[in-house]
């Protein structure tokens, strides 16, 4: 009873995690319907919208006592303080990259993403990897390495977003609170400097929320449920599947963001990236391939291990 409980529990947290990847992978589309805000308004408006949105789903399914226990809680309180300031870092640099067209640098940062989260997962939390896993993992470090090597400067875009997003998968790891009371405290960590923000903007005349009709500020009204959805989604999965298993499939993200930049944003896309973008992929089948062949011997149900 219990191994199927546990096969259960690791399916609906595969299941979550995949939801919230191709969430995170249609973003560039929605946030160039919020121009001419700034990417910093954009950010502090996410931020408030997403606890108003929050604190509607918190009382609709009674989570206030869970909401207040990590008040309550020194340490969970400290770490979650910590995830919000990271993702509002990883947040701020994602809109910059979508309002100066760097989509397809920010889909390389999502890429190399999962290499640190599946770091984060064996050397933190001290997690085994197969050899194959290990082959996989070495593949696409290779390639991620040869497109960063080709650019020809530091892709400082993508290894603020790889490495402030595996930090804070790693932060909400190790907090071991429910996705929607963990998110619910994040935004309260944030809100009072995102609202001091706007309303400072509103002071000085130049804020844009409210000003450009009524379908505008729908739409950056609607930056709080679609950035609340996807992270809800996470952190139910974070809490429930080993990292390293986490980590893959955060490729379908830049994978979406990455069609996003080419084919809709008309971004430029060289030989070299298409190269790195070709060896992801093939690690991905290494990966995908030993999961399904362990799952297979274990007498598991493979697509717990392979969604």
């Amino acid at each position: 009873m219990e191994v199927r409980d546990e096969r259960g529990r690791q399916r609906a947290g595969i299941a979550a995690g995949f939801t919230a990847y191709v969430l995170w992978g249609l973003f560039p589309l929605y946030w160039g319907f919020l121009e001419p805000a700034s990417p910093t308004e954009v950010l502090a408006a996410r931020v408030v919208f997403s606890l108003l949105s929050l604190a509607v789903l918190v009382t609709a399914v009674r989570q206030w006592p869970a909401v207040r226990a990590v008040l309550a809680d020194r340490r969970r309180l400290g770490i979650l303080a910590l995830a919000a300031v990271i993702v509002s870092v990883n947040w701020g640099v994602f809109i910059w990259s979508v309002a100066n067209g760097h989509v397809v640098d920010a889909s390389l940062g999502y890429f190399i993403n999962p290499l640190v989260s599946i770091a984060l997962g064996v050397v933190v939390l001290r997690e085994r990897l197969r050899r194959l896993q290990w082959i996989a993992v070495g593949i696409a470090a290779v390639a991620v390495g040869y497109a960063t090597v080709s650019a020809g400067r530091p892709p400082w875009i993508a290894l603020i977003l790889a490495f402030s997003f595996g930090v804070y998968g790693l932060a909400k790891k190790l907090a071991g609170v429910d996705a929607v009371p963990s998110l619910t405290v994040e935004m309260l960590v944030l809100t009072p400097f995102a609202a001091g923000y706007l309303a400072w903007l509103w002071n000085q005349g130049s804020l844009v929320l409210g000003t450009q009709g009524w379908g505008h500020a729908m739409l950056m009204a609607g930056a709080g449920p679609v950035t609340a959805l996807p992270l809800l989604f996470f952190g139910f999965a974070a809490h429930r599947v080993p990292l390293s298993v986490l980590g893959p499939l955060q490729y379908v993200a830049p994978t979406l963001q990455l069609i996003i930049g080419v084919l809709v944003l008309d971004e430029a896309m060289t030989a070299q990236r298409w190269l790195a973008f070709a060896g992801v992929w093939i690690a991905l089948v290494v990966f995908t391939t030993d999961a399904l062949r362990t799952a297979r011997g274990r007498g598991l149900d493979p697509a717990a291990d392979s969604l």
